[in-house]
C-alpha cells in the first residue's frame, strides 16, 4: 500500500504541473480565439481553429507598428495623459504600463540581478533585482532600490539597500527571476 501511495505522489508530481499548464494555455487560447472563431463561423460558415489567436497576434503587432510611427507618438502621449488624469484609471493604467515595460519594454527594469546581504550577523542573503540606482528624489544617498520577488507569486518587496551589501550576479536575468519565483527549486 505504501508503494502504491508513493507511485500516486510521483504521478501527481508529473500530472499536476503538466495538466495545469495545458489548462492555462487552453483557457488563454479559448479566451482569445473563441470570439473571433465564432464571428468567422457566423459570417462565413467556416470554422478555423486558431484564427482568433492569429488575428489577435497580427492586430497587436499592427498596433505596435503604427505606434512606432512619428505620427502616432503624439496620440500615445494623449492616451497617457487622459488615463493619468483620472484617479482610479491612472492607478490601473500606470501599474499595467510600468509592469509590462519592466519585462518587455524599452525601459526594462529586471536586468540587474543581485545577491544582497539582509542580515550581517547571520550572513543571510536574498536574490533580487536593482530597479533604481538613483534615489535622490527620495533624499536617499548611497542606496539602491532592489526588488525581491516572492516565490510562487507575482508580487515582491522592494528595499532600499546600501550599495556595499550588493553583489552583482553575472547570470541571465530571466534565469534569476525563474530561480527567485520558484523559491530556488529551478536551478539557474
Amino acid at each position: 500500500m505504501k508503494k502504491l501511495f508513493r507511485y500516486f505522489l510521483k504521478g501527481l508530481i508529473i500530472v499536476v504541473p503538466a495538466g495545469f499548464t495545458i489548462f492555462v494555455v487552453y483557457w488563454v487560447f479559448d479566451l482569445i480565439d473563441g470570439p473571433i472563431r465564432h464571428l468567422i463561423k457566423d459570417t462565413f460558415n467556416v470554422q478555423i481553429p486558431g484564427a482568433g489567436l492569429v488575428f489577435t497576434f497580427f492586430f497587436i503587432a499592427f498596433v505596435g507598428w503604427i505606434g512606432q510611427s512619428f505620427l502616432f507618438k503624439p496620440l500615445g502621449r494623449l492616451v497617457d495623459s487622459v488615463f493619468e488624469r483620472i484617479p482610479i484609471l491612472k492607478m490601473i493604467y500606470t501599474s499595467v504600463n510600468d509592469f509590462l515595460n519592466a519585462f518587455v519594454g524599452e525601459r526594462r527594469k529586471f536586468t540587474k540581478p543581485v545577491r544582497v546581504k539582509v542580515n550581517l550577523v547571520s550572513e543571510l542573503e536574498k536574490v533580487g533585482f536593482i530597479t533604481a540606482e538613483d534615489l535622490t528624489d527620495l533624499g536617499v544617498k548611497d542606496k539602491v532600490a532592489v526588488l525581491f520577488p516572492h516565490s510562487y507569486n507575482w508580487s515582491g518587496e522592494m528595499f532600499l539597500v546600501p550599495r556595499e551589501h550588493i553583489t552583482p550576479l553575472n547570470l541571465p536575468p530571466g534565469e534569476v527571476m525563474k530561480f527567485a519565483l520558484t523559491g530556488g527549486v529551478t536551478r539557474v
